[in-house]
């Protein structure tokens, strides 16, 4: 039994994941993806890619990044030290939550993972030094195909927990949203 616990946000399709973690006097074990688990809610993932992103300094910022189709991508991230503020941003122009965001605070102590499926932005800051996340892919990285849009872009009005944030090069020229819907 993997005990994993899926609970839905306002974003069709983005969740929030707990699961049950066993500790005695040794430590702690704990199971980070079970395929039937996921199955058994409705959620069809297949991990072909696992990348892994430490990050040294406090304010850090990653993203907000996105693959478009026909290399779109579900993501599950799980901040294995440290922790983050997850955020997730409906694309899907298609969605009755276009254009909206989510976050959730992602910690080694929580344990919690953010499943962002394809057509949805994903980037993260972290809130302490030397951050580990490890993120599973159901789509393998394209160059290509990779995007992004602005973690401050006035249109989605994210409310980061940390202002001027360490960003690289790429994540500093993304071009704006589009306007969402009326």
């Amino acid at each position: 039994m993997c005990g994993m616990k899926f609970i839905k946000t306002k974003i069709d399709g983005v969740y929030v994941i707990e699961y049950e973690v066993w500790k005695d006097e040794r430590g702690y074990f704990d199971r980070l993806f079970c395929k039937d688990e996921l199955a058994k809610s409705g959620i069809q993932f297949d991990i072909v890619q696992i990348n892994h992103s430490f990050s040294k300094y406090k304010g850090t910022l990653r993203g907000l990044h996105f693959q478009k189709e026909p290399k779109a991508q579900d993501k599950m991230a799980k901040c294995l030290r440290g922790a983050l503020y997850d955020v997730a941003v409906d694309l899907r122009k298609d969605s009755p939550t276009y254009g909206q965001w989510i976050a959730e605070e992602l910690s080694e102590e929580n344990k919690k993972m953010l499943l962002v499926p394809k057509g949805c932005a994903h980037g993260f800051q972290t809130l302490t030094d030397n951050c580990e996340v490890i993120y599973f892919m159901s789509e393998f990285y394209s160059p290509e195909h990779s995007f992004g849009i602005p973690w401050d872009d006035p249109l989605l009005g994210i409310e980061w927990p940390i202002l001027n944030p360490i960003l690289s090069e790429k994540d500093k020229n993304w071009k704006q949203f589009d306007s969402p819907k009326a």
